[in-house]
C-alpha cells in the first residue's frame, strides 16, 4: 500500500494565485463582454521583452548546441564556474562584498530554493515567518512537515509568526522569544517596505546570538534606489556565519518565463547536530544540488550571464526603472483617490489599505467587477494583511496609465 505525504492535506485552501485566477475566469464566465478589458495587476510577472544582450547571448548558445566541438550535455548541478564567477564579481566583490565563486548555486529561480533549503535543516527548529508573507515560504513549510494543523482565521501551528503592520513600518521586530531559523525579505513581498540597515544589523546580531540562521529573499534588491539601504544581508559584519540569501533574475533581467535565480551559501554556515556538533552547510547543498539537478540549461545561464555585460547592466537598468516609473504611477494615483499607499518608491509593489466597508476580497471583487483590474488581496499573504491589496507595477505603461484612469472612477 502506498502511503500519501499528508502533510498535503493541511494546506488549507489553493495557493493564492491559482485561487485569483479562478476568481477572474468565474467573472469572465458571467461578464464575457468585459474580458477583453481586464489588466491584470496581481500576479507579479513581467510584461516587458528580455534584455537585448540576453536574447543575442541565448541565441550565441543554441547555436553552440548545434555542433559538435561547442556541444554541451550535462552541466554541473551548481552551475557553470564562469557564469558562478561571474555573478560572485558583478553582484558582490565590485561592491566591496566577501562571497566566492563556488558560494554561488544557480537554480531555475528563488521560489523553488527557499523552500528546497529546509531539506537541509531538522523538523525541530523554531521557525519564525514575517506575517504578511510571500506564501510559498509557508506553504513549504507545511509540505516539509515543520508546521502543526491550520489554525482558525489562518496560519499554522507550530509557526512564529512576525507581524508587519503600518505601525512598525512593515518591518518585521525580533521576536522575544528565540527561534531558530527566520525568513526575511527585502524589498518585501507583498508591502514594498525596505529594510533600513540598522533593523538588518539588528537581525544579524539576533541571529549570531541564538545560533539560529537567517533565510533572506533578496528577489527585488535591483529595485532599490536609495543608496542607504542594504541590498544584501550580506553587507552586514557577521551575517556569513548566520545568513543564506536567494536572488532572482525574474524582476530584474526579466525572466519569469526563462526561469535562473541563484542562492547564496556561505562556506563558514553551521548548523548542530542533536548533540551539538557544528555541521558545515556547504558541502550538504553542494551534495543535494548534485544529486537532485543537472542544472540550470546551458543557454539560460548564459543568458544570465550576459545581465553583467556593458550593454546588459544598462538594459536590466532601463527594465527596472519602467517599472519603478509605473509603481510611482499606482501609488501617486491611489493617493490621488484618497486611498492609503506603501511601498512603490524601492520597490515594485504598491501596498494599499481597503476603505470601509471592504474587506482585501471584497475589495478585490469590488475592483474586478468596477474598473475590470486584478490586483491581490492582502488576506492572501496572511492575517496581518487583511485590510490590503498588493497592487504590481508588472505591466506596460499604457496599461498602468489606465488603471490610474479607472480606479479614479469607480466608487
Amino acid at each position: 500500500m502506498a502511503f500519501v505525504n499528508e502533510h498535503y492535506l493541511k494546506l488549507s485552501a489553493g495557493y493564492l494565485f491559482p485561487e485569483i485566477a479562478r476568481r477572474v475566469n468565474a467573472f469572465i464566465a458571467e461578464c464575457p463582454q468585459f474580458a477583453g478589458e481586464i489588466i491584470r495587476c496581481g500576479i507579479g510577472d513581467v510584461t516587458e521583452p528580455l534584455p537585448l544582450a540576453a536574447v543575442e547571448a541565448m541565441k550565441s548558445a543554441t547555436d553552440e548546441l548545434a555542433h559538435r566541438a561547442s556541444f554541451k550535455g550535462y552541466g554541473p548541478g551548481t552551475g557553470y564556474d564562469d557564469v558562478r564567477h561571474t555573478i560572485a564579481e558583478g553582484d558582490f566583490r565590485s561592491r566591496g562584498i566577501d562571497v566566492a565563486d563556488d558560494e554561488i548555486f544557480l537554480s531555475d529561480g528563488s521560489k523553488g530554493d527557499c523552500s528546497s533549503i529546509m531539506e537541509l535543516f531538522s523538523h525541530s527548529n523554531r521557525i519564525a515567518i514575517t506575517d504578511p508573507v510571500y506564501p510559498a515560504y509557508v506553504d513549504g513549510n507545511v509540505m516539509f512537515g515543520n508546521t502543526g494543523a491550520p489554525l482558525e482565521g489562518g496560519g499554522y501551528e507550530g509557526l512564529v509568526y512576525l507581524p508587519c503592520t503600518a505601525a512598525n513600518g512593515f518591518i518585521a521586530e525580533i521576536p522575544s522569544t528565540p527561534v531558530d531559523i527566520v525568513y526575511l525579505c527585502s524589498p518585501s513581498n507583498p508591502t514594498g517596505a525596505v529594510m533600513p540597515r540598522a533593523q538588518l544589523e539588528a537581525w544579524v546580531a539576533y541571529a549570531r546570538k541564538h545560533h539560529a540562521i537567517i533565510f533572506y529573499d533578496a528577489a527585488y534588491e535591483a529595485y532599490i534606489q536609495d543608496p542607504t539601504l542594504p541590498r544584501s544581508i550580506f553587507e552586514i559584519e557577521g551575517a556569513r556565519d548566520c545568513a543564506v540569501e536567494f536572488r532572482s533574475f525574474s524582476k530584474s533581467g526579466g525572466f519569469t518565463g526563462v526561469r535562473c535565480g541563484y542562492t547564496v551559501l556561505p562556506k563558514s554556515l553551521c548548523a548542530s547536530t542533536a548533540g551539538g556538533a557544528q555541521i558545515p552547510l556547504h558541502p550538504l547543498w553542494t551534495r543535494r544540488w548534485n544529486t537532485r539537478s543537472n542544472g540550470v540549461s546551458y543557454a539560460v545561464q548564459r543568458g544570465a550571464q550576459a545581465l553583467y555585460s556593458t550593454e546588459g547592466k544598462r538594459q536590466v537598468a532601463e527594465l527596472v526603472a519602467h517599472y519603478l516609473g509605473n509603481a510611482k504611477l499606482l501609488r501617486e494615483g491611489c493617493t490621488q483617490r484618497g486611498l492609503t499607499a506603501w511601498g512603490g518608491t524601492n520597490a515594485p509593489y504598491v501596498w494599499v489599505r481597503v476603505p470601509a466597508p471592504f474587506d482585501s476580497w471584497g475589495y478585490f471583487e469590488h475592483i474586478l467587477r468596477e474598473a475590470r483590474v486584478v490586483v491581490t488581496p492582502g488576506a492572501g499573504f496572511g492575517r496581518c494583511g487583511e485590510g490590503f491589496i498588493r497592487i504590481s507595477a508588472f505591466n506596460s505603461r499604457a496599461n498602468v496609465e489606465e488603471v490610474v484612469r479607472r480606479l479614479a472612477c469607480i466608487n
